[in-house]
């Protein structure tokens, strides 16, 4: 991940990366408004790259495709271009793409520098005010022409959005292929996107429920390889894998808490109840939070690790409750209709996503972390398992629709309208979205 340098553009109207909103003429670009309930996507002109090989239009499709994917962007159909771009070092004709609603414009080019690196390099213009807004280039080895891609888009999406981008990052899942009796689970990492898939695991064992460090490129999951569920540490860039320990009946393996330094879990314990306990991972000692004849399961750390969210069924049937880090304070949060699960905090801090079963069906929602403001995002026959973007504006989770044979990953953000499929090669479950890449 370190052999891609990014720097900022300097030419024309000098504008440097991820500045303040520029102040522009009453006539000029109305900047995106996330937090608005119904946003009407930008209309946006993509241009293809100018590159010497087919690399300047990949990484211009590929910008295309994250930013249309988003919902909050409406790429303007390329037949539809006035200028042609032909040098990326002058201003554009702006009337040519005013003519057309392009609010905004991307220019580009990709070289190859004397030492075999790609250069990639861009420019966002407001149309309307007839200024750069950002410029900037980046250097990387041929292979990594998609985070190129992925970091153009995010550099957009912060600059036209006002909050940090997603496209930059991976998804850990499991694959499942083979028959319902007969099912192969594997670890499988893969871009947002879906592109780049590569095994962690080859199948020989059943694998559950991985999970991202909140601060590094490591996963924890779940392995059945000696029988028993057995959690392990997984380093992605090394493959190097540690066993942490065996959890005899566990419900649900951990997740990480915000400074990577301990995991909180599920236990079964001899008295046959179900409770929440951490570990530190450098002394692997635990400590008990709960203690309840009741399930506790699906803890999750909120961003700053002085609270914790879990499912309890202690009230009857299973109900969202928040708590200390030291488990005091347990208080039960979600009073709706039905039962919930796999709570887990936003990376913003700001809301609690959850699976909902009721009337029936699956419901993906969200929620304010005392409970309030709940929201039904996504409903279906079978869907489970949100994990947020580092930004906390879209969610994925894996959905099985009636009669399909198996699940599949998908994506919402957070106005429950932009409702996106991941595409993969077999069927997909327990996403986890790993933070920006370095």
């Amino acid at each position: 991940m370190k052999n891609l340098l990014k720097t900022i553009l300097l030419v024309g109207a000098v504008v440097s990366g991820f500045v303040p909103a520029l102040t522009l003429p009453a006539h000029a670009l109305v900047e995106i408004n996330v937090n608005k309930g119904n946003i009407e996507p930008l209309p946006i002109a993509i241009t293809d790259f100018l590159s010497s090989g087919g690399q300047g239009k990949e990484i211009s499709d590929i910008v295309t495709a994250d930013l249309k994917r988003s919902g909050l962007f409406a790429p303007i159909d390329k037949a539809a271009f006035i200028e042609k771009i032909s040098n990326t070092d002058q201003a554009p004709r702006f009337q040519d793409w005013t003519a057309i609603n392009a609010q905004a414009l991307v220019v580009g080019r990709v070289s190859q520098e004397g030492d075999g690196r790609l250069r990639a390099e861009f420019r966002l213009w407001d149309t309307f005010a007839g200024q750069q807004m950002i410029g900037e280039q980046f250097f990387a080895n041929p292979q990594n022409s998609r985070r190129i891609a992925h970091q153009i888009a995010d550099a957009i999406y912060e600059r036209l959005a006002g909050e940090k981008g997603y496209f930059d990052t991976r998804v850990v899942f499991v694959d499942e292929s083979g028959s319902k009796t007969q099912r192969k689970k594997r670890l499988v990492i893969m871009d947002q996107d879906g592109a780049n898939l590569r095994y962690l695991s080859d199948g020989r064992a059943i694998v559950l429920t991985p999970r991202f460090s909140p601060n590094r490129q490591e996963i924890t999951y779940m392995s059945y390889e000696s029988g028993q569920p057995q959690v392990y540490l997984l380093q992605i860039e090394t493959g190097q894998r540690e066993l942490v320990g065996n959890f005899p009946g566990m419900t649900f393996a951990p997740r990480f808490s915000p400074d990577g330094q301990k995991v909180i879990m599920s236990l079964l314990r001899d008295d046959g109840n179900s409770n929440i306990f951490t570990m530190d991972l450098r002394s692997r000692n635990t400590t008990r939070l709960t203690n309840e004849s009741a399930i506790d399961t699906s803890p999750s750390y909120s961003p700053d690790g002085s609270r914790i969210v879990f499912t309890s069924d202690r009230g009857g049937q299973p109900q969202i409750y928040v708590m200390g880090a030291d488990g005091s304070g347990q208080t039960r949060i979600s009073f709706g209709g039905g039962s919930y699960s796999t709570p887990v905090w936003s990376p913003r801090g700001d809301l609690i996503a959850f699976t909902k079963q009721s009337g029936g069906e699956f419901q993906i929602g969200v929620m304010k972390t005392d409970g309030s403001g709940e929201r039904i995002l996504a409903n279906g026959f079978q869907m489970e398992g949100p994990t947020w973007a580092p930004n906390g504006r879209v969610l994925m989770y894996f959905d099985q629709a009636a009669g399909s044979g198996g699940p599949k990953l998908k994506t919402v953000d957070l106005t429950g309208r932009n409702q996106q499929s991941i595409p993969s090669k077999n069927f997909a479950s327990d996403p986890a979205w790993s933070p920006l890449l370095d």
